[in-house]
Parts: structure tokens; sequence; C-alpha cells
């Protein structure tokens, strides 16, 4: 941890989840979905936080989503981070996308949904911030939809061949 925290710069520092929680207005959860409900409950309170949600409801071997069209992961993140503003974001996309989302002179598309304007608005102004191109998809309910994209992502990057820097585009005319 003190060789990662020395090599991200004079500013960065470790801290415990609680701490980062505390000293946070906007937080990124990203676990294996196995891991997701006690990583949220053992957060500490998140009342107030912006919460983005990158986690994906897959069963264990990434064939399938544990939750359909009733409800989804995110959903599920947002029952038990009680208070939390609550965005699904970042979750259909590949690593090495996150980390240069450029096309040529074209960005990837960056989905997200969530019922908190402003927390919405933290999210997209993030997602440009990085590169991507942010669309609003609606409230979090269209995490139901969200999260098959990312089912269909690992489909066509790993069992189809694309291999992992894939995106999708939203496109209009």
């Amino acid at each position: 941890m003190r060789a990662l925290v020395r090599k991200a710069g004079t500013s960065a520092r470790a801290a415990s989840v609680g701490e980062a929680v505390a000293n946070s207005d906007v937080l990124l959860l990203a676990t294996p979905w196995p891991a997701t409900r006690s990583a949220v409950e053992s957060a500490g309170p998140l009342a107030g936080k912006v919460l983005i949600d990158a986690t994906n409801p897959l069963l264990p071997d990434f064939s399938a989503l544990e939750f359909g069209n009733t409800t989804s992961g995110a959903e599920q993140v947002a029952s038990w981070a009680k208070g939390a503003r609550v965005v699904k974001a970042f979750n259909s996309i590949g690593f090495g996308i996150m980390a240069n989302p450029k096309f040529g002179d074209r960005s990837a598309s960056l989905l997200y949904c969530g019922d908190d304007g402003e927390a919405k608005k933290a999210v997209h102004t993030l997602a440009a911030d990085l590169g991507f191109a942010p669309h609003d998809a609606g409230p979090l309910k269209q995490a139901r939809t969200l999260e098959p994209l990312a089912l269909l992502w690992i489909s066509l990057a790993m069992a189809q061949g694309y291999g992992p820097d894939i995106a999708f585009d939203l496109m209009r005319r």
C-alpha cells in the first residue's frame, strides 16, 4: 500500500474505508457482486453521499445476472446504502476503456441512471471529465436495462472474442 501511495503522488494517502467514506462526497462502489452487500454495510454512514454503483449482479460463472426485470443490483445497493444518492454508472465498460475512452475523435458512451438529479449531474461531469460521452438513461430502475447491457459487453468481449477494448456508442441524427 505504501508503494502505491508513493506512486500516486504527494497528495495521495491511504485510509480505511470508514475514513474514506467520511471524508468523501462522491464514492465509487466497484466490488464483485458477492461482496457488495458486505462492502456497503461495512462502509459506515452513506446518507447524503453520491454512491456510484459500478457493480453488476453477475452469477459466479458470468453466464447471467442474479436479478432480472423486477429489480436490479443498483436497486439492491440503494436499499442497503440507506440515504445514499445511488447512480448506476461505469458498469458496462472495461477497465482499459476507463483509462482511455477515446476511439479516434469519438468517445465511448457512458450510460448512467439514478433518482437524484444533483447526483446524476455529478456523475455526468465526472464521466465527461474522464473523456466519456455521458448519457442520462433515466431513473434508477433503468439499471434493470444497464446491467444486462454489461452482460452483453462481457459476452462480446470474452465469449465472442471481441476482446476488452470495445465500447458502446450512442449515436443520433
